[in-house]
């Protein structure tokens, strides 16, 4: 019983869904034909067709891609909308408006003329009684709510489909979108890429460059001692010495940055478990099998991963996170999730607009969830073939 419920609400949640689509639909064919005159200009008819595209998509179901500009294809959709959507949305106006119609007579038959009684769509008998009221009428209302139930989905989605073909990207619009993409991340690297070495040039310079010098002058100032006063002379070696191996050390963590050793040394999965322990907050690593993976898109996930629990470490207060590594094919995803406060946003120009532009760079995504309160999901899916 309560299967069969489920079923007719879910039936009649369909159906008006697809009444509405149609009421609408013969709304905008009728403007349409109204103003074809000012809708055969290109900038004014494409976001017109841009709201049926939506529509259509929403009724699918189906994510609607963008458009780059307007086309021909929206004076196209036009006549597609109004051969096609006025006599669709006429149909359920007149299926829709006289089932309202038949329980308007059904309880209010007595408010007409005795004289003139309403009669009913598909008999013609006329409704004088509550006897006819409550039989014909109640016959005549199942007949079209079966024929609505029956004929508006389907209907509503044929056009959708039809709205959605007439309106789809061209090649020429899919290839202007995709060199638009295409230049778009090659500014990102690019002031990425220059970002990168004005940090390495400033950690070099402010750095490894100046503890070399003063080795090089402790040095000097040891040859000109020595002669003098050896054992000063000695001090100062064992003072550079001391220098040169924090200049080493630097100079490692400068390399760290540009391709981390570990990577090299371990593979993904080995760099990704040793970010667990010093995560700054408890952290579960999960690799799956990878496969071979490219060594830039290695860089990009290990990178992702590093800054997005350096993230969550100083800002997210969280109790614990969580990084799963997988493949699915030609494609690598990184997810990071935490308990913490959430409000994480890419736009504020943090290290996730930097994950962000690096997975751009490999044709890859960066999605974020993260409401207020948490928690906070951070996906990197990158091509790997």
């Amino acid at each position: 019983m309560h299967r069969v419920i489920g079923e007719a609400r879910a039936r009649s949640v369909e159906t008006g869904r697809g009444g509405r689509y149609l009421l609408d639909t013969l709304m905008t064919a009728a403007v349409s034909l109204v103003a074809a005159p000012l809708l055969c200009v290109p900038s004014l008819a494409a976001p017109w067709a841009e709201r049926q595209r939506r529509r259509a998509g929403a009724l699918l179901g189906r994510p609607v891609e963008p458009r780059p500009r307007a086309s021909r294809r929206d004076l196209a959709w036009l006549v597609t909308q109004v051969v096609l959507g006025l006599p669709a949305g006429a149909f359920a106006l007149l299926c829709l408006g006289n089932l309202l119609l038949t329980l308007v007579v059904t309880v209010g038959w007595w408010a007409f003329p005795a004289e003139d009684p309403p009669g009913l769509l598909l008999s013609g008998a006329r409704v004088d009684g509550w006897g006819p009221a409550l039989t014909l009428n109640l016959a005549q209302f199942l007949l079209l709510a079966v024929l609505a139930a029956v004929v508006l989905p389907p209907l509503a989605r044929l056009h959708a489909r039809c709205c959605l073909a007439v309106l789809a990207p061209s090649p020429a619009d899919r290839l202007a979108a995709r060199v638009s993409e295409l230049t778009r991340t090659r500014t990102d690297v690019l002031q990425a890429h220059g970002a990168e070495l004005r940090r390495i040039e400033r950690d070099l310079h402010d750095g490894t460059q100046a503890r070399l010098v003063a080795i090089a002058m402790r040095l000097a100032v040891a040859g000109e001692t020595l002669p003098r006063d050896p054992d000063a002379a000695g001090a100062l070696v064992r003072q550079a010495q001391a220098e040169t191996e924090e200049a080493m050390t630097e100079l490692r963590s400068v390399i760290r940055t540009i391709y981390p050793p570990v990577l090299a040394d371990q593979g993904l999965a080995g760099a990704l478990g040793t970010l667990g322990p010093r995560a700054g907050v408890p952290t579960r690593i999960d690799v799956g099998e990878l496969g071979e993976v490219p060594a830039a898109v290695e860089v990009v996930v290990y990178f992702a991963v590093t800054e997005a629990l350096a993230n969550i470490a100083r800002h997210s207060r969280a109790a614990k996170a969580a990084v799963r590594v997988a493949r699915d094919g030609a494609t690598l995803s990184a997810r990071i999730t935490d308990d913490g406060a959430g409000g994480a946003d890419a736009a504020r120009g943090s290290g996730l607009d930097g994950i962000r532009r690096r997975a751009a760079a490999l044709d890859g995504t960066m999605k974020i969830s993260s409401p207020p309160g948490g928690p906070t999901v951070i996906t990197v899916e990158l091509p790997c073939a």
